[in-house]
């Protein structure tokens, strides 16, 4: 038996995004007064996926909890449409967004954090807000994993879905950049174009790594309590 229920850390999680979200957004930060706000950051936007994701994921618990013992066919299905975008949410969004975001964010911050986070943050972002938004997401993210099994869709459509993801955001940073003259991160602004366009392209393969990590990550924790179980 679990030491906290399943249902409980997802209330948990939720509210800590929430806290994460309000505090983020309270900053009165230079960048988010310019065009695109908060809205051309790949963390926020995460942000923003992770809690859409965790409260899918406590609606789908809430609607299990009323229609057990119901007979209603109507809310069955309204049951396995929720489990359905939850599990969809899981694989093509938060697990694939949160990963890259967290290990991208403290690759570049090791090697040259003027890269990503310039120095000049800190005296905005206190460090415990940092870690909420570039850490504890990818933890957060394996517990949902390993507490609740998500059907992933088929290999082509997922990877298919990651990739508009991340083609739609990398022509969302083309756009902010027509508009205002400057990149979204420092590190673009210290490359040339055709090494934008190599580090573009392989911002969609990373992502599509993480896509199949987390489904081979997803199988292997569940064959694994199966074949316990089993035994």
């Amino acid at each position: 038996m679990a030491l906290i229920p399943s249902q409980i850390l997802r209330v948990a999680i939720l509210l800590s995004y929430f806290s994460i979200l309000c505090n983020y957004k309270a900053i009165d930060m230079p960048a988010h007064q310019t065009y695109g706000g908060s809205w051309k950051f790949l963390t926020f936007i995460d942000l923003v996926i992770q809690a859409v994701f965790f409260g899918v994921c406590v609606l789908t618990d809430l609607s299990s909890l009323l229609t057990k013992g119901s007979a209603s066919m109507e809310q069955e299905r309204q049951l396995r449409k929720l489990i359905s975008l939850r599990d969809w949410m899981m694989a093509v969004l938060a697990f694939p967004v949160g990963a890259f975001v967290v290990t991208m964010f403290w690759t570049l911050y090791v090697y040259d954090r003027d890269l990503v986070y310039p120095r000049l943050l800190d005296n905005f972002i206190p460090q415990w807000l940092n870690h909420g938004m570039h850490t504890t997401v990818l933890p957060f993210i394996v517990i949902e994993m390993r507490t609740t099994h998500h059907r992933y869709p088929s290999r082509t459509c997922g990877l298919f879905a990651v990739c508009m993801f991340a083609v739609g955001y990398v022509v969302w940073m083309c756009w902010v950049h027509s508009m205002t003259g400057v990149w979204v991160y420092p590190l673009l602004e210290h490359i040339g174009p055709m090494a934008r366009i190599l580090f573009f392209i392989c911002l969609t393969a990373l992502i599509s790594v993480y896509y199949v990590l987390g489904e081979i990550l997803n199988n292997y924790i569940w064959d694994s309590s199966k074949s316990k179980l089993k035994g």
